[in-house]
């Protein structure tokens, strides 16, 4: 205990004083649902929270804590990290309440129910080393309250009641009046305490969307506002250690929307975006979890504080231009799962692949075609995802119905390809798009189509969005949609690229002897205790020399036997060996002892690349430079010219 005095004799202090109301107009269904957090009275790392909704008219009112929030496609239970929850009625007394679940609570009586007080731990105090624990919710989407640093993800402070799902909200948050703090909340009104200690900024939201839709900082913060074209820009950073400024940011973030803007011409549909950037240096009590989450017109990204400047402007790329270019689906075109969503028992719409696949493929896409990148780098970035998504994922699962399941295994498995194979989904309907429409019709275009026909207040069926696109494009797409998102056939690329001009060339390259160019040759199997040679081991040249093949069981290396326990012993010793060195390999081939007893010879895989056809026809040139906006082909001038 950071502090003496308890949460509960603190909760009497907070809460418990109230007074009789019987005014006709403070109707819990007429009146905003006021809120507030307090932080100036956080007690070991908890802020405290009180709700007031107003007077109730119903006997019985249940007030819920998302269990899952948009974007994240993981039950998040966000009731876990609420401490100490009380009710009082109007002469302050405490009221019996039923917790019905980890994010439910419900209360009897509740025509008496003055307010709600409870408390909120943060969830990033909860990761552990190495990554995000079992359950606990991704650092973007997370909680921190610390002494410097408030990130402030009104989702896991502020619920809502089953009756007034409807409600206004008001908001105010009391913080030390040297805290800098920044939210795109509507703000109504700023006042400092007597002694000028404290400030309290009120909000409004005009619905419980709006306060899971506005994300806070408040602490050290370093923040910067500039324009972009129209659209105010707001970045603010918090750096532990002081490695980084949003000042040495500016710059990268500015190129990158003046470039985001340009790429969606008039389609950018917000006059203000807010960058809320936590570096952490992942220490203990520091997020572990990297990457962003997206709001309608913010994003809370968490990327690495150790990262130099350079790499840290690329990870901004990479992360935020995604996050921003949500703004075009779901957050304009999207089904009724997700206009309508439900923060306990959501439904999943089958369209991940146009949510996160194809703004994945957007974020992408648009730094070749705005001369961020070179076509040979964006190359690089197609070739890595098929093999990622060939590789680490099931290439023959439906898209849409992992997307409708995403919760339940094996589909959870397996979100995580919407940012490879779902990328690559809207690379191959673009180009598709690109050709049948002679270079006039794009992924891009097809969106803007879907926006001026639904857009953000009118969703579209689920069932139907794949014939609407077929009826508003061509048959191909259809065939293509039905057979690689709907069905589960798996796509050859080789196909597609050679529409704009390119093509997959093998070459040799040395490797280790623990990889391939598909991966590691080892695989471990944990029941068995065992490790063996994996399917990779047939593109690395001198396991095959020696004659070694998929499944074979290493029983030894060098005299020392092999096992689960000490396998990352023996892989590091083979990796760090060098060419010459002796080695001694006893493997188990179906009972049958096979010995390798030889010297390291240099190690060989192949490496495919995609590159420019060399005998492209004029018509696939042509497409690949509508394509990528670049009026070269030439691999070695890696030039990327913008046309006008």
């Amino acid at each position: 205990m950071k502090h003496i005095l308890s949460i509960t004799a603190l909760s009497i202090l907070l809460f418990a004083c109230g007074s009789a109301k019987n005014d006709t107009n403070d109707l819990a269904s007429a009146n905003p649902i006021a809120t507030s957090i307090n932080l100036t009275q956080v007690v070991d790392d908890k802020a405290p929270v009180t709700i007031n909704p107003g007077r109730f008219t119903l006997d019985t009112v249940t007030y819920r804590m998302p269990r899952i929030i948009q974007g994240s496609y993981a039950v998040n239970d966000f009731g876990k990290y609420i401490d100490d929850l009380k009710a009082f009625d109007y002469n302050g007394n405490e009221m019996p309440i039923n917790r019905l679940d980890d994010n439910t609570w419900q209360i009897v009586n509740a025509t008496l129910l003055d307010k709600l007080g409870y408390y909120v731990n943060d969830t990033f105090d909860l990761e552990i080393q190495g990554g995000i624990g079992e359950e606990i919710p991704f650092s973007p989407g997370g909680t921190n309250i610390s002494p410097e640093n408030y990130v402030l993800n009104l989702h896991g402070f502020i619920g809502y009641f089953d009756s007034l799902k409807n409600a206004q909200y008001t908001l105010d948050v009391t913080a030390p009046a040297t805290f800098e703090r920044s939210t795109a909340l509507q703000n109504t009104n700023v006042k400092s305490s007597p002694d000028g200690t404290k400030i309290t900024t009120s909000y409004f939201a005009p619905r419980y969307f709006d306060i899971t839709d506005n994300p806070m900082m408040y602490g050290k913060l370093d923040v910067e506002e500039f324009m972009v074209g129209d659209i105010k820009i707001v970045l603010s950073v918090y750096s532990p250690n002081k490695k980084h400024k949003a000042s040495s940011l500016k710059e990268t973030v500015f190129k990158m929307m003046e470039a985001q803007k340009a790429y969606l011409g008039d389609m950018d549909s917000t006059s203000r975006y807010d960058i809320y950037l936590y570096l952490t240096d992942r220490s203990e009590g520091q997020p572990k979890g990297l990457g962003a989450l997206e709001h309608h017109t913010s994003t809370v990204a968490v990327l690495q504080e150790t990262r130099s400047e350079e790499s840290l402007a690329q990870s901004v790329i990479d992360v935020v231009a995604h996050e921003f270019f949500h703004i075009v689906t779901p957050l304009t075109v999207h089904s009724e799962d997700v206009h309508y969503f439900d923060y306990n028992q959501p439904t999943f719409s089958k369209h991940l692949w146009m949510y996160e696949g194809v703004t994945e493929y957007f974020a992408q896409h648009f730094q070749v075609h705005e001369g961020l990148i070179t076509p040979q780098d964006y190359y690089k970035v197609v070739n890595s995802e098929i093999l990622r998504s060939t590789i680490y994922y099931d290439d023959e699962m439906s898209f849409t119905e992992m997307s409708e399941n995403v919760l339940e295994e094996p589909f959870k498995a397996n979100y995580s390809n919407v940012y490879q194979k779902g990328a690559l989904l809207g690379m191959c309907i673009d180009i598709l798009l690109r050709e049948e429409s002679n270079g006039t019709r794009s992924m891009l275009s097809l969106m803007k189509e879907l926006s001026n026909k639904y857009g953000i207040e009118k969703p579209f069926e689920d069932e139907s969005l794949i014939d609407e696109i077929v009826s508003m494009t061509y048959p191909s797409i259809g065939e293509f949609l039905n057979t690689h998102v709907v069905g589960n056939t798996p796509i050859d690329y080789s196909l597609f690229l050679e529409r704009v001009g390119l093509t997959f060339e093998d070459s040799k390259i040395g490797t280790g002897f623990i990889q391939s160019g598909s991966g590691s040759v080892f695989a471990a199997d944990q029941e068995k205790g065992i490790l063996f040679f994996s399917s990779n081991v047939e593109d690395n040249s001198f396991w095959v020399e020696n004659g070694v093949i998929e499944n074979d069981v290493v029983k030894s290396v060098n005299g020392t036997e092999a096992n689960i326990a000490n396998a990352r012993t023996l892989l590091m010793q083979m990796y760090r060996a060098q060419v010459g060195d002796d080695i001694n390999v006893v493997i188990d081939r179906n009972g049958e002892e096979v010995i390798i007893k030889t010297k390291l010879s240099q190690a060989y895989t192949t490496k495919t690349e995609i590159v420019e056809n060399v005998n492209a026809t004029a018509n696939q040139i042509k497409l690949r430079k509508v394509w990528l906006n670049s009026t070269t082909n030439s691999v070695m001038s890696g030039e990327n010219t913008k046309t006008e």
